[in-house]
């Protein structure tokens, strides 16, 4: 398969959302809660009771998108793959997000224009050839549609049997050699 165009989800693959979304979690109820931990998409299984769904208010909260750090190597190898490839950021977002995601990838990523810069609940309908994404219900739509979709390996994804990797680093070696392994394996 010929990759011309590729998606990057934002949160978990570019930036570093969870260590300060359970930073902040810990930090009010006293708790441990890690990326390591989180076995499936519902992170509210994994937070005290009195906390619950509320886990997904700390992501209203005006300016966290805008202060997370990138992943490892994930800026420099964006900047490298946009010489090659058609590159669109396709991101889902809440309330303050909007415009505070669209502030960092300016600042960070400013060899990308606002215009490949995606809002989009549903990844499957946004034309590409791949998606480097983390959530597992959009891994496995993008997927049904035959086209190749690539996961930033998590413990909450690991049940979706898409090719996955590791880093920054080892997406780029793959995209370059086409060798993607076996469904469902890790590549490393």
């Amino acid at each position: 398969m010929e990759v011309k165009t590729i998606l990057v989800d934002m949160d978990s693959v570019i930036v570093d959302l969870m260590s300060e979304w359970f930073r902040r979690y810990n930090e009010e109820h006293d708790d441990d809660l890690t990326v390591e931990r989180i076995m499936c998409w519902q992170t509210e299984k994994y937070v005290k009771p009195v906390c619950g769904k509320k886990i997904y208010e700390y992501l209203d909260a005006p300016g966290l998108f805008r202060g997370l750090q990138p992943l490892p190597d994930a800026v420099a190898v964006l900047e490298r793959l946009a010489k090659a490839y058609d590159l669109l950021i396709v991101t889902s977002s809440r309330t303050f997000a909007y415009t505070e995601k669209e502030q960092w990838v300016a600042e960070h990523l400013p060899f990308l224009s606002k215009e490949n810069l995606i809002f989009a609940h549903r990844k499957d309908m946004v034309r590409g050839d791949l998606l480097f994404d983390d959530a597992p219900h959009n891994l496995e739509a993008f997927a049904a549609t035959g086209r190749l979709a690539v996961a930033m390996d998590y413990p909450y994804n690991r049940s979706v049997k898409v090719p996955r990797v590791s880093g920054w680093l080892e997406f780029e070696s793959l995209l370059a050699e086409r060798k993607w392994g076996s469904e469902g394996e890790q590549t490393t």
